[in-house]
């Protein structure tokens, strides 16, 4: 009889994580249904290109930047307002809601540009100093808990990310982005923002 209370009361304690996870879900679809929705879609498929897709984020990497931008680390008067009153176990359960989503990518337009983008995204310009995108992102674009996956990014946003390193307007992320972005030529910004967002 022991025996058996012990193996309910394991089996309880088991499944316990995945209510409290299914629990959190729940209380992120609420928090994106009432607000995130707007600018990233409810599948984190981005509302408008001037908003990041969140689909495939890692949710250690969107749980610093909520953070990031409700400390005032990161600026942003939209999101400072949109993030004030979330929790850390708000945050996390956000995180966890858009990792689980499917990303998506765009297609080119521009077969050139994207190929251009290519050579800046594997090889980097040995001649301005600009080191590959693969040497902290992967050869993929899915980047890291650490490091923000770039694959199928919004190209906008990311070329306003790229100049938002450039001018220390963005500076709440490692700052060997500033160094890279600031050797970018104009081209290059575009041409790079181009082909990472076909990566799948």
């Amino acid at each position: 009889m022991q025996g058996y209370f012990f193996a309910a009361g394991l089996t309880l304690l088991m499944a316990l994580p995945a209510a409290v996870q299914a629990a959190d879900l729940k209380r992120a679809e609420e928090i994106v249904g009432g607000r995130c929705f707007l600018c990233h879609g409810m599948e984190g498929e981005a509302a408008s290109a001037l908003y990041p897709r969140l689909a495939g984020q890692h949710a250690d990497y969107i749980v610093k930047q909520l953070s990031d931008f409700k400390t005032g680390k990161r600026k942003s008067d939209t999101m400072s307002g949109m993030v004030g009153d979330l929790s850390p176990e708000e945050m996390k359960a956000l995180g966890s809601f858009f990792e689980q989503k499917r990303p998506s990518h765009t297609s080119t337009t521009d077969a050139e540009l994207a190929a251009v983008g290519r050579y800046i995204f594997t090889k980097g310009n040995q001649y301005s100093g600009v080191a590959s995108c693969t040497s902290c992102h992967g050869s993929k674009g899915y980047g890291t808990p650490l490091l923000p996956r770039l694959a199928g990014q919004q190209p906008l946003y990311l070329e306003n990310q790229l100049k938002q390193f450039n001018t220390r307007e963005r500076n709440n992320d490692n700052a060997v982005m500033h160094s890279i972005a600031s050797r970018l030529t104009e081209l290059e910004v575009k041409a790079v923002s181009s082909y990472i967002s076909t990566l799948e």
